[in-house]
């Protein structure tokens, strides 16, 4: 028993051994292939994803100063964009002022006899022609001007009867100077006082031939003295309007003109005849013209400056009186290629315009916006002037508002790219 004992040990712990030898050897071998099976999946992947961030990356980073939008986002920063064009620049004379008319171009309306406003023809920004009626006043003592004019005619005509008789009998000897004389100074005093009220009559707006024949009005009509736009309606429905009073002003904006200051170092420079360009605030991006038409010979004191008058065409009648006006007296001019201010982005010394980049693999609804490094020159009215690349076309759009949303658009991709 004992032996059987000793042998059964050894053979166990033969087994034993043999077991632990060969199971280490193939789960050496089988952890290596599984970590080497999953360095080289993780590997793959990796490298997968790695390329998939560059391709991500590359796509996001584009080229540079190029910005990429929608046609969406275009329409929401409210970019807008104008073809590349010249204008006139040059060293001219730096003027402002208003948009004036002058005094014969403008009527402040009122009535000549006091009356009740009865009825309004017209509102503020009418197109009126020169006569036509704006109201109607009504007062009795309207009928009683037309009753007494009817009365003293009708007296006109027995006194001037009586007159030529009693010249014939005076011419006769039949009839004294006296009789005469009196019926001759009578004549005359009606005679002149039909005349007065046949005038007021004319002035008021009345027929005095119809008045004649009986005819009474109620009313006067109010009319206008210049054909134009009415710029005020001062009155209303039953009020009561003492005579000069203003009741209407019309203006006649087809004749309007630039009111400008010149000041005393550049009064020799201004001539008859010259050109003048000039812009409103309600037109900032459209250059008008005008040509000096008369120099004023007495100087302001504050500031000291002379008022020069020029002529302008408003036949559209977009420009009103009292528009404040920036503008230039012409001396020398230049063409040359220029854009707003507000199209030119500065960075440090470099000025930049972006423009778009017609370029057909650009994805559909997607504009490609491109930066383009310029030098300035003369700055006139709001424009500046561009020197562009050489090599590059005439024919491009430029960014004219909106240059600044696409420059930060820009640095916002470049620092996204760097982090």
């Amino acid at each position: 028993m004992k032996n059987i004992a000793i042998v059964t040990v050894a053979l166990m712990t033969f087994f034993m051994v043999g077991c632990n030898d060969k199971p280490d050897s193939e789960l050496g071998h089988n952890e290596e292939n599984t970590t080497t099976e999953k360095m080289e999946s993780e590997g793959d992947a990796h490298g997968e994803h790695n390329e998939e961030e560059e391709g991500g990356h590359n796509e996001e980073e584009g080229e540079e100063g190029v910005v990429m939008l929608s046609n969406d986002q275009i329409e929401t920063v409210g970019l807008k964009t104008k073809l590349l064009e010249k204008r006139n620049l040059g060293n001219n004379i730096k003027v402002t002022g208003r948009l004036e008319l002058f005094p014969q171009d403008k009527a402040n309306i009122s009535p000549f006899m006091g009356g009740n406003v009865r009825s309004i023809k017209v509102i503020e920004g009418d197109k009126v022609r020169k006569g036509e009626v704006l109201a109607y006043l009504e007062h009795p003592d309207i009928i009683s001007m037309q009753q007494e004019y009817q009365e003293k005619n009708d007296e006109l005509v027995f006194l001037k009867q009586d007159f030529e008789r009693k010249k014939i009998l005076f011419d006769k000897g039949v009839s004294s100077g006296k009789e005469f004389q009196m019926a001759q100074s009578k004549f005359r005093s009606t005679t002149s006082s039909v005349n007065g009220l046949r005038s007021k009559l004319r002035l008021l707006g009345i027929n005095a031939s119809k008045v004649e024949q009986g005819e009474i009005y109620s009313a006067i009509p109010i009319t206008t003295p210049i054909s134009g736009y009415v710029d005020e309606v001062m009155v209303s429905l039953g009020d009561y309007v003492a005579p000069q009073t203003k009741m209407f002003a019309v203006s006649d904006n087809s004749k309007i003109h630039l009111d400008l200051k010149v000041y005393e170092k550049d009064i020799p420079k201004v001539k008859e005849g010259q050109k003048i360009i000039f812009t409103v605030a309600s037109k900032p991006d459209e250059l008008l013209t005008a040509e000096v038409h008369s120099i004023g010979k007495t100087f302001e004191e504050d500031p000291k400056a002379l008022h020069v008058h020029a002529d302008i065409d408003n036949k559209n009648g977009e420009l009103l009186p009292g528009m404040y006006v920036e503008g230039r007296i012409a001396e020398g001019q230049k063409s040359g290629y220029a854009v707003r201010e507000d199209a030119i982005v500065k960075e440090g010394e470099q000025s930049y315009i972006f423009i778009v980049d017609e370029d057909e693999e650009t994805e559909e609804n997607t504009v490609k916006f491109r930066r383009i490094p310029v030098s300035t020159g003369v700055n006139d009215l709001g424009f500046v002037e561009i020197n562009i690349p050489s090599e590059m076309a005439k024919n491009i759009r430029v960014v004219t508002v909106g240059a600044y949303t696409l420059s930060s658009e820009m640095v916002k991709g470049e620092l996204e790219h760097g982090h």
